[in-house]
């Protein structure tokens, strides 16, 4: 896990990727969905092969750890609309692979209650 400070596309990142991960199954609706970030928040062509080396590197018992990290990083840099469309892409993430299970339910949960409760 990197101990510095993720910039809020990064993080988003790896908030959808680690999302992806922990129902542990991934599908080419899911590649989709993550695509269509990366092409909205990344508008120059970046390698992200060091970030997937990172979040792959990630023990599953510190997923959540490092998801709520990576939710501190992009929440420091972002905008309230930034952030609940990041959530709506994380909603969509979730939906590709019918029906949300109970791993993607407690990391979606997590993150609606971390930022929607200072939105109010």
């Amino acid at each position: 896990m990197p101990n510095g400070r993720m910039n809020k596309s990064i993080a988003g990142y790896h908030i959808l990727m680690l999302l992806s991960a922990v129902d542990h199954k991934f599908s080419v609706a899911e590649d989709r969905i993550i695509a269509e970030y990366i092409a909205e928040n990344f508008p120059i062509r970046i390698s992200l092969d060091k970030e997937l080396e990172k979040i792959s590197n990630i023990k599953e018992d510190d997923y959540m750890v490092h998801y709520q990290k990576a939710m501190d990083d992009f929440y420091e840099d972002s905008t309230e609309k930034e952030r609940l469309h990041l959530i709506d892409f994380a909603i969509k993430l979730s939906k590709a692979t019918r029906p949300i299970t109970r791993e993607e339910n407690i990391f979606l949960t997590e993150l609606y209650n971390e930022w929607t409760e200072t939105v109010e």
